[in-house]
């Protein structure tokens, strides 16, 4: 086996080591807990450099493979799949993990659950980095869905939290719905193919050996499980509830894992869903839905995460939209630039939570000055959010807005486009409001006039995450980076059109700052008037979904139960009552005084002679 192939074995292996090790930890083991989760994560990020460095960049993907299990014919087999792209998603997570991983041990230091925690953040990793090195769909399809395990864990982590335990479950049956597709999907591409190693399939792809219609209906269904883990609209509702979670699991699942995993599958099997139209346009319709519906659905939240969770619901739309219009690479750019500054701001904003206590803005403000170095950081992850210059974001953003103006397939770029220019505008709104109604005017509550900044273990992690916030985007202008790391990219074309997005952040930011200037003490989202409950609860899709989906099936589950209950069990309860009731009843004839019964044994004896008489039976 290659040094390459070795290492990208070793890079989920490490951390699924350490998950092991740490699941059979007592809980009370918290100093061993965290120095394991630490060092796994340590780990597997010096691995994910090293592989970086030694893939071979323009030759292609490092494939290896033995045959695992032959279904007649059909092989499943263990092996890895790696190609730069996959390397720098691999550093993207292990980063943000590791950061996961030391934030934690101050955010949680007060949690008794901490050891199965920092084992489950280690499962989680292992499970999103065999996504990114698989080099088989099934071996996908099981990191796809330890990760959704992980993520039920996770988010109903804190108990004591009312709200946990719903958030989880709901997140792990929205995202199951959208599995169902990705599983058969998977099915539909392995017996197509002959073969689920991904080269096998993409090579028949390739070579038009699966039909038309089988290629459709396996990228549509498909792209149902990446709607489901990425949260694009319809099956986004489960992402902003997870704000339940303790922060460090927001960060890592909106950064690294769960979102990501989505946008980087369409990227691995982008033959599949380019030739199996029509799901590239079902894919942009989708993604054009998701930036708008997450960017007016955050201009109205009150809960600083949820702010941040809706912003993800629009950046992960941004990506689809990349991929929608065929620039694949720019996805994954803006993927990895988002992960940077995503982790970075809700990092931030734990640091605020547990320094004033709360999550609601209307409880902060006045910040900048008790927590300096939060507030700058904060302010470079929230202008790497809105695409400011020369901060990461704007060069990913910029690049996706550039892929859909340049794409020549229609009007759907020309919608991407449109929409991804609007929302512009309403990002830089919806963040301007966050950093003022966080950072500036006067304390709203006695917990925010006492804040202060948080101990090191938390402060250290979001200083080196604002360094890739602020400086990443300019990767772009490295040849080795734009040519050779993500070929065919064009990640950097600067001109005209890059003042309209710049002009929508100006006029968006601007009508914010220009509301509070007038009445620093009000908040900016007044301004929305009677859209502002619409906006806040989404459209009432949530509501609609509850209403349509989940109280039918409860209901047809309650009549289910009552069904098995009174019918089925009746009937076999039933049956029990009946024949216990006839033995009853036949015990009842065998019970007599002794002489009546003497009586009726001799009188039995007499007929018995009787009849052996009348019948000539032989003596």
């Amino acid at each position: 086996m290659s040094a390459v192939a070795s290492t990208a074995v070793l890079l989920p292996a490490v951390p699924f080591g350490v998950a092991l090790v740490g699941l059979l930890l007592p809980q009370r083991s918290r100093a061993v807990a965290a120095a394991l989760g630490i060092a796994g994560a340590g780990a597997a990020l010096v691995l994910a450099v090293a592989l970086l460095t030694m893939v071979e960049v323009g030759s292609g993907s490092t494939d290896t493979a033995r045959t695992w299990i032959d279904f007649g014919g059909i092989t499943v087999t263990a092996g890895i799949r790696v190609d730069p792209a996959a390397a720098l998603v691999a550093v993207a997570v292990t980063a943000v993990a590791l950061a996961v991983q030391v934030y934690s041990v101050g955010y949680l230091a007060d949690d008794d659950r901490y050891a199965p925690y920092a084992a489950q953040v280690s499962l989680f990793t292992a499970a999103m980095l065999l996504v990114v090195v698989a080099g088989d769909l099934i071996a996908l399809l099981v990191g796809w869905e330890v990760m959704g395990i992980c993520s039920y864990l996770l988010i109903g982590h804190d108990r004591r939290l009312p709200e946990a335990p719903a958030a989880a479950v709901k997140a792990f049956l929205v995202t199951r719905v959208g599995d169902i597709g990705f599983l058969l999907g998977i099915a539909l591409l392995g017996v197509g193919a002959g073969s689920f190693r991904i080269a096998d399939v993409l090579d028949a792809v390739t070579a038009g050996e699966l039909s038309g219609p089988t290629l459709t209906a396996a990228a549509l269904l498909l792209l149902a499980g990446v709607a489901g883990k990425s949260a694009l609209f319809p099956l986004h509702t489960w992402l902003p509830d997870a704000m339940a979670g303790p922060t460090p699991i927001s960060a890592l699942i909106h950064a690294a894992t769960m979102v990501a995993a989505g946008v980087y599958v369409v990227t691995r099997l982008d033959p599949v869903f380019a030739a199996g139209d029509p799901a590239l346009l079902v894919l942009g319709l989708l993604a054009a839905a998701t930036i708008l519906l997450g960017g007016l659905a955050a201009t109205a939240q009150d809960d600083i995460k949820r702010v941040l969770a809706w912003s993800t619901v629009s950046q992960i739309g941004f990506m689809a939209g990349a991929l929608a219009v065929g620039a694949p690479e720019v996805a994954l750019f803006h993927l990895l630039t988002h992960a940077a500054f995503k982790a970075l701001l809700f990092l931030c904003a734990g640091s605020v939570i547990h320094a004033v206590g709360s999550n609601s803005m209307a409880d902060l403000g006045g910040l900048r000055h008790r927590m300096p170095v939060t507030f700058w950081c904060m302010t470079i992850g929230l202008g790497a959010l809105v695409g400011l210059p020369p901060l990461a974001g704007f060069w990913s953003k910029e690049a996706v807005l550039h892929a859909a103006e340049a794409a020549d397939s229609g009007w759907l770029p020309w919608l991407v486009y449109g929409v991804g220019l609007l929302t512009v505008a309403i990002t830089a709104w919806y963040a301007t409001r966050l950093w003022l109604r966080t950072f500036f005017g006067a304390p709203r509550g006695a917990a925010a006039e006492a804040a202060h900044e948080p101990p090191a273990m938390m402060a250290v992690p979001v200083l080196l995450l604002a360094v890739p916030s602020a400086l990443l985007g300019l990767a772009a202008f490295w040849d080795g980076f734009a040519d050779r790391l993500l070929p065919g990219a064009e990640l950097v074309h600067l001109g005209p059109a890059t003042l309209l997005p710049l002009a929508a952040l100006a006029v968006g930011a601007g009508a914010v700052l220009a509301g509070w200037r007038r009445d620093p003490a009000a908040d900016p989202a007044a301004a929305l008037g009677p859209l502002r409950p619409a906006f806040a609860r989404a459209f009432w899709l949530d509501d609609l979904q509850h209403n349509l989906v989940v109280r039918p099936v409860r209901a047809l589950a309650t009549a289910t139960s009552d069904a098995d209950r009174t019918v089925i069990d009746g009937a076999v309860e039933g049956t029990g009552r009946g024949t216990f009731g006839l033995g009853g009843l036949l015990s009842l004839l065998h019970r007599a005084a002794l002489p009546r019964a003497a009586a009726a044994v001799l009188a039995g004896a007499l007929l018995l002679g009787l009849a052996a008489v009348l019948i000539g039976v032989p003596r």
